[in-house]
């Protein structure tokens, strides 16, 4: 494999996706170990490593883009090795259940949509931006509740997964614009009107900062139902240091609309998904 394909493929960035999955084992009643470890491996290190390597391939990004500062040439071999991730990703999943399988094969085909010159949703705004949320949000935490259950999709329409599958939705509504916010150059020389290129960059922060307040409170309701009200508020502690970060580097982008770089983006989503995968691996082992 070369250098420049195992990059793009941006195993580490399933990192900053992991959350979800996390919540979703949280909130199942009865995990089952076998099922929820195996679809762990299957998410994080084939199918969103094909769906970064596929993307990136019809991309062809020579900025910066999510995990990679200097994104190197792609080649031919990106595509194919991409489309081996996601079928070793499938045959996996049969493992598991059917149902299962079919879930992860619609999530890979939307991903593809993104940035497929057939569709390329990264052109529509607003469609990217529903797609995006819903189908990293909620659709992937009833997918991972799925197998962590080793249940049925109809086992799944309990109101404390279907309620953290929507939250998981609304939290991505606001952060997703916030990985644009450095590309609005590349992303208009090439005719891709992200929902953030549409906000503007104090836009964008203006819009984020709305959407986590509302999740946040969500959140909290949310914890106080099915857990505790100290667990809710354990959350927020727990996100502070992703606000006050928020913060200060809202304030450097008044100033100078260059702070939304690269290097501020990465540092937010890292302190962002630290603190919230820290929070639900806690919350796994107080159930166990």
């Amino acid at each position: 494999m070369k250098r420049s394909t195992f990059l793009h493929l941006r195993i580490p960035f399933s990192f900053f996706l992991m959350p979800v999955f996390l919540f979703a084992w949280a909130v199942v009643e009865e995990p089952n170990l076998v099922t929820g470890l195996l679809a762990f491996v299957i998410l994080h290190f084939f199918i969103y490593p094909a769906s970064n390597g596929y993307n990136s391939y019809f991309d062809k990004d020579e900025q910066s883009i999510g995990g990679l500062k200097n994104p190197p040439k792609v080649s031919k071999q990106l595509y194919y090795t991409s489309l081996a991730f996601d079928l070793v990703g499938l045959a996996l999943s049969l493992i598991i259940s059917l149902e299962f399988t079919v879930m992860v094969f619609i999530y890979g085909l939307v991903s593809k949509m993104y940035s497929h010159p057939s569709v390329r949703l990264k052109k529509m705004p607003f469609i990217g931006w529903l797609a995006i949320g819903i189908f990293q949000g909620y659709f992937t935490l009833i997918m991972s509740a799925l197998a962590i259950g080793d249940m049925s999709l109809v086992e799944t329409f309990t109101a404390k997964i279907q309620y953290a599958g929507l939250l998981s939705s609304v939290l991505l509504f606001g952060s997703y614009p916030m990985t644009q916010v450095y590309q609005h150059e590349e992303d208009e020389s090439r005719g891709d009107i992200t929902i953030s290129l549409k906000l503007g960059v104090l836009g964008t922060f203006h819009f984020t900062a709305v959407t986590f307040l509302l999740a946040s409170l969500g959140y909290l309701l949310y914890f106080n139902r099915f857990f505790s009200l100290e667990t809710g508020i354990l959350f927020l502690v727990m996100l502070s240091p992703v606000l006050i970060y928020f913060s200060v580097w809202y304030l450097k982008v008044r100033k100078d609309a260059r702070e939304a770089s690269f290097l501020h983006t990465m540092r937010l989503n890292f302190i962002s998904s630290l603190m919230m995968n820290l929070f639900f691996v806690f919350l796994i082992i107080q159930n166990g």
